[in-house]
């Protein structure tokens, strides 16, 4: 039978620790709360559950806080709450994780400690927001909260996504199929035009070219594009290159306006909802620039954070940066006058949600008729340029 190293507190407060011997963990706890001790830790061998490596979705989360509400609402101790959500996750990460906050939990941590332990799956937000439940003793309420938040905010990201992906999925297919020409169909004609001895049109020993070289060399494209691939992934990093590719992000035509008008609904419904669940606005706009994926919006909102810390209003420093757009700025303006920030930020975010899906289906299907020209034109300026030669044959002959 395996043994425990346990640390607990007795009824005068005296701290124990001692060995026992128990099938497992569950059963030491048990034991020890029928001899009314606080437990504050319980070690096997390592102690605390190991974690497995594993992707959690975001929908997963979701999930989690729905269901963690539910039990904590229908009066489920918080152990016992996090001990069936740990049984029953479909996720084996998200399992080892609930099993690893519950551990902390008894071991006399707050749930919100417990959690920052895991970034991976309680970002930032998740924990402030459970610590403002805990203080302010209606976690249930913030964890429903929190769940519709991050349900809103999935639904978002993958809008955007979906934008981002159609194009690169029509770019991706553009190449493949003008590599296949200039690998296998190029040099056929190639080929023939040599042997027939004809001179050949610009257009035409254009492209044979183009068909040569990338037989030859490459290797040499390949290397380059690994290479600018890298580089541009460590510039992007630096604090410079972020800034100018985000700059870029929002200044781009119709794709600009879709990551702004999502960036403003981002802002707004985390603000509101950190605000709505009693975090102060100078710890919540601080949460909310770390989570705006936007270097450009996140020193925005850093500025409004000092606006207030220095005692002014929050929408100067925004309207100063001119990345959000006036409407938002009266009515968060409104909000501060009236008192009622919080209500007027999820107002704006409901609203840019129906903006950022009308914004997707004008960039959807002005990038359809594009993707349809541009294919047009190179595919097709290809087999021209192909054809000339033999034209000119015909006409020769004739």
């Amino acid at each position: 039978m395996p043994q425990f190293t346990y640390t607990a507190r007795d009824v005068k407060g005296q701290m124990q620790q001692a060995t026992i011997e128990a099938p497992n963990r569950d059963e030491v706890m048990n034991q020890l709360r029928k001899q009314k001790l606080q437990v504050i830790k319980v070690d096997e061998g390592a102690g605390a559950p190991k974690k497995r490596s594993g992707k959690i979705k975001m929908r997963d989360i979701v999930i989690f806080t729905r269901q963690f509400s539910t039990m904590i609402n229908a009066g489920l101790p918080l152990v016992q709450a996090l001990s069936i959500l740990s049984e029953q996750s479909e996720n084996p990460a998200l399992k080892d994780i609930t099993k690893a906050v519950v551990y902390d939990v008894e071991s006399g941590n707050t749930l919100a400690d417990a959690m920052r332990k895991h970034p991976k799956a309680f970002n930032e937000l998740y924990v402030n927001m459970v610590a403002a439940g805990e203080a302010g003793g209606i976690l249930d309420t913030i964890l429903l909260r929190l769940a519709v938040f991050i349900e809103k905010n999935d639904q978002l990201v993958r809008k955007v996504k979906g934008a981002m992906i159609y194009p690169m999925v029509i770019m991706s297919v553009a190449g493949v199929a003008i590599s296949a020409l200039l690998f296998f169909v190029i040099p056929t004609f190639e080929k023939m035009f040599r042997e027939a001895g004809v001179p050949l049109p610009l257009p035409t020993q254009i492209v044979i070219n183009l068909s040569q070289f990338l037989q030859h060399y490459w290797w040499a494209l390949g290397l380059g594009g690994f290479f600018g691939a890298r580089f541009f992934k460590t510039w992007h990093a630096t604090p410079a290159g972020t800034m100018a590719i985000d700059k870029l992000m929002l200044k781009m035509p119709v794709l600009g306006d879709v990551v702004r008008k999502s960036a403003v609904s981002r802002f707004t419904r985390t603000l509101g909802t950190l605000i709505s669940s009693g975090v102060s606005i100078l710890e919540g706009l601080e949460i909310t620039a770390k989570t705006s994926g936007n270097r450009v919006i996140h020193d925005a909102i850093m500025e409004s954070r000092a606006s207030i810390a220095g005692g002014d209003t929050i929408s100067a420093p925004l309207k100063k940066s001119k990345v959000f757009p006036p409407m938002v700025i009266s009515m968060i303006n409104v909000g501060e006058q009236t008192g009622g920030l919080d209500e007027m930020l999820t107002k704006i975010a409901d609203f840019y949600d129906d903006e950022v899906d009308a914004a997707v289906g004008g960039l959807m299907a002005m990038m359809e008729p594009m993707m349809i020209v541009f294919l047009g034109i190179v595919v097709g300026g290809m087999v021209v340029a192909m054809y000339l030669p033999i034209f000119d044959m015909v006409s020769t002959a004739g």
